[in-house]
């Protein structure tokens, strides 16, 4: 029986496509020793995405989150998502080279990134620097469907990331539109591309099929897969670990993992999610009209809401008919961040004004002009590239450098020498105001393992010095605990 490992993608993956990074660190850390003992090849953990969210929204100290991890898992190799580029906005160099550094500094040494392009040239500079700061990369390698993502394309980006000597590469479904017999033929295509490099797989399930991709996946010798514990998989997340692991027994595999004791994980996730209103993900059904505009499945719920607003909601099928088009015109950029917000945000913009491009946003003007890269200036609709860049924004634009501050820099803008890096970085990313507001809030909110409620709340009580009796009593239950004296 073939050992099959598993990456585990709950509190990154699971948390960002499912919750939209509402998962609080008072959720997070009571399973964490439960999903350390699981057994998975590792777990990623944190990304730089919830500086903003969780100091604004939930008044939560995402380096708590961090430190949490730190402590709490022994057994298993906690990764961050992410690299040095940015993500919607062009940052200065100092700032995530900075994230980095705190999170070496916290332990975790393993990271996964991506160039939205596939472009490993780009990517290479990226790799050694992380490896100079001590973060060892799994390289993406991204799946998209267009004229130019060709099998040839595959092979040749597939030999172009192993050149690099990446940790590993995995081969990444984020839109979740591979099919089992587009899995089949590109693995094994991508296998014999990569020499001897260790290659992971990730997919969504945005449209049914990640499930059985991951078993067609494991069939054509991937030996590393990512899922997702419940209620945080499925939906648009990652496949279920129980399923995944369940499949891959029938399959005559080895699971190396003990999916038993992540039993009270699903169970403390789906109280929380009851309890706060939070999504649980559910297997979706297949639709072909997916692979026309390739959006990730958080972003249609996001472009639904954001038309409900404007009072456009019935406008959605215009919408995504419209990002099939900006998509093609704009040379198939992967419908990945940041591109797939781009293609989107103006395909809205087109529909809601009732003419093409009469208004842009300052990123596609940027786009056009190849600071996001030059792949997408140059594989451009000449005509629409010219409408873009005739206008006056565009020739603002067109000088344009991403500052090259230094840190120094950073810190007296947002508070001078006594500031610490981590404080230096809410500030930077959340605002100083709501890092102010942070430091005033109430303490957060705690929640008990839901496996056992009432046994957790009396381990609690019992460590605090400060009491000689507690009495708990609910209908006609009660249970009285004192200190000898």
């Amino acid at each position: 029986m073939e050992e099959i490992r598993i990456v585990d993608t709950t509190l990154r993956d699971g948390n960002t496509s499912l919750w939209a990074h509402n998962m609080t660190t008072g959720m997070m850390h009571p399973v964490l020793r439960h999903m350390d003992q699981a057994g998975f090849d590792a777990m990623e953990f944190f990304v730089s995405g919830r500086f903003k969210k969780v100091v604004r929204e939930q008044k939560d100290n995402p380096w708590d989150w961090v430190r949490y991890g730190q402590k709490e898992v022994k057994n298993t190799r906690l990764r961050y998502h992410g690299g040095l580029s940015s993500g919607f906005s062009l940052t200065p160099a100092c700032i995530p080279r900075l994230v980095i550094e705190r999170v070496v500094h916290y332990g975790i040494t393993l990271t996964r990134l991506s160039d939205p392009w596939n472009n490993y040239d780009q990517l290479k500079k990226e790799v050694a620097e992380l490896r100079n700061l001590g973060m060892e990369s799994v390289v993406n390698l991204i799946y998209s469907i267009s004229p130019r993502h060709t099998d040839e394309y595959y092979a040749r980006k597939a030999r172009e990331a192993a050149a690099m000597k990446p940790y590993r590469i995995c081969f990444k479904d984020v839109g979740g539109m591979l099919t089992p017999d587009r899995t089949r033929s590109l693995v094994k295509l991508i296998r014999e591309n990569v020499g001897d490099t260790t290659l992971e797989f990730h997919a969504h399930c945005n449209n049914g099929l990640a499930p059985f991709n991951v078993l067609e996946a494991v069939k054509e010798g991937i030996r590393i897969v990512h899922t997702s514990v419940p209620p945080l998989a499925n939906g648009s997340a990652q496949p279920s670990v129980f399923n995944v692991v369940r499949n891959l027994r029938a399959l005559g595999y080895k699971p190396a993992v003990n999916e038993k004791v992540l039993e009270p994980v699903e169970q403390h996730f789906c109280w929380i999610a009851k309890k706060e209103g939070l999504p649980i993900g559910a297997p979706r059904e297949y639709d072909e009209t997916w692979y026309r505009h390739q959006v990730p499945g958080g972003m249609i719920s996001n472009l639904r809401h954001q038309l409900k607003m404007l009072g456009k909601e019935n406008q959605i099928g215009r919408v995504l008919e419209e990002i099939v088009q900006v998509r093609a015109e704009l040379g198939y950029p992967i419908m990945v961040t940041p591109f797939a917000q781009f293609v989107g945000s103006q395909a809205a913009i087109n529909v809601m004004i009732g003419e093409r491009y009469k208004e842009v946003t300052d990123q596609v003007i940027q786009y056009t002009l190849g600071l996001w890269g030059e792949e997408g200036a140059e594989h451009m609709d000449p005509e629409v590239k010219a409408k873009i860049l005739d206008r006056p924004r565009a020739r603002e634009l067109e000088n344009f450098e991403i500052p090259q501050v230094s840190l120094d820099d950073v810190r007296k803008q947002y508070g001078g020498p006594n500031l610490s890096d981590e404080e230096l970085l809410l500030r930077f990313y959340a605002g100083p105001e709501f890092v102010d507001a942070l430091k005033s809030a109430p303490p957060r909110k705690e929640y008990l393992d839901a496996r056992q409620p009432l046994v957790k709340l009396v381990e609690e009580l019992t460590r605090k010095g400060d009491l000689s009796h507690v009495y708990i009593q609910r209908g006609d239950f009660s249970l009285s605990v004192g200190r000898r004296s």
